[in-house]
């Protein structure tokens, strides 16, 4: 069976490996936010273990209905106060590993969601 790939109009996550992930034949090394109506750019957060409240703030303004979160290469859930201002917001947040956000984020976006992947590497 030949299978075709969905049009979309917004980026696609074309590729992702241990420390990276490609978004419309861009790669990255370094922790990323994917918006499904706007694109990539690098998420200047410094890693798990330092994730405060600002960091996931600044997708508030954005007004996706989603975030998910890809925490890694395993499943680590942020401390409740950083999500607070987005959960205010009635933003959802779904925490997954990273490998798991980047196929959930394909599928969302695909459906036309305003979905935001922040992903940690």
């Amino acid at each position: 069976m030949k299978l075709q790939p969905d049009a979309t109009n917004g980026p696609t996550i074309t590729g992702y490996g241990a420390g990276w992930v490609d978004v419309n034949g861009q790669k990255f090394s370094s922790h990323l936010m994917v918006n499904a109506q706007s694109g990539a750019s690098l998420w200047t957060c410094p890693g798990f273990e330092s994730l405060l409240p600002e960091h996931f703030d600044l997708f508030a303004d954005m007004q996706p209905e989603l975030i998910i979160f890809g925490s890694g290469e395993r499943i680590r859930f942020p401390h409740p106060s950083c999500l607070q201002n987005l959960y205010a917001r009635r933003i959802g947040v779904e925490t997954m590993d990273t490998f798991a956000a980047c196929r959930t984020f394909n599928f969302l976006a695909g459906e036309g969601r305003r979905v935001i992947a922040a992903l940690l590497l």
